[in-house]
């Protein structure tokens, strides 16, 4: 014998399943209307503005010492940089994402002279509007990232 519980849940699924083909229809399949066919994704074109090595050095020591001090608890800033120059452009086929790989010698707070290898990418930044920078300082790659010795961070 059913009693009432079970029959409230099995009518209550009953009319979900009813709801449900209602709001969605058991006809056929249309077209898509004028508005979705507005819609066309490509895909990704891009047109290989990436900035200069020397536009990224600001991001990435201001990057470094936050960093540095927030996860590693420590003071070490870069004082400046030295030896800037690209390593390789656009490496890959050239329908990839465009990127712009550099090195530079940046002079550390701790009296030393550190590689470091990064690259700069097109619409890499906060939400694609903008250029991004991925960099490692050899020497400070403290959760191996990019290990081995930051190479990880070039073509």
């Amino acid at each position: 014998m059913m009693t009432f519980d079970r029959f409230a849940r099995r009518a209550g699924m009953a009319a979900m399943a009813a709801l449900v083909a209602a709001a969605f229809g058991g006809g056929p399949a249309q077209a898509a209307s004028w508005l979705e066919k507005n819609f066309y994704l490509s895909g990704p074109n891009y047109d290989g503005d990436v900035p200069s090595c020397e536009a990224a050095l600001g991001t990435i020591s201001d990057r470094f010492e936050t960093k540095e001090s927030r996860f590693w608890n420590s003071n070490a800033q870069i004082l400046g940089y030295e030896r800037v120059r690209q390593v390789a452009f656009r490496p890959w086929a050239r329908g990839t994402i465009p990127r712009r790989f550099c090195r530079a010698v940046a002079t550390v707070n701790d009296g030393r002279k550190h590689v470091v290898n990064y690259y700069i990418t097109e619409d890499g930044g906060d939400i694609g509007a903008t250029w991004g920078v991925t960099w490692c300082v050899v020497g400070f790659d403290r959760n191996m990232a990019y290990s081995p010795a930051c190479k990880m961070a070039l073509p």
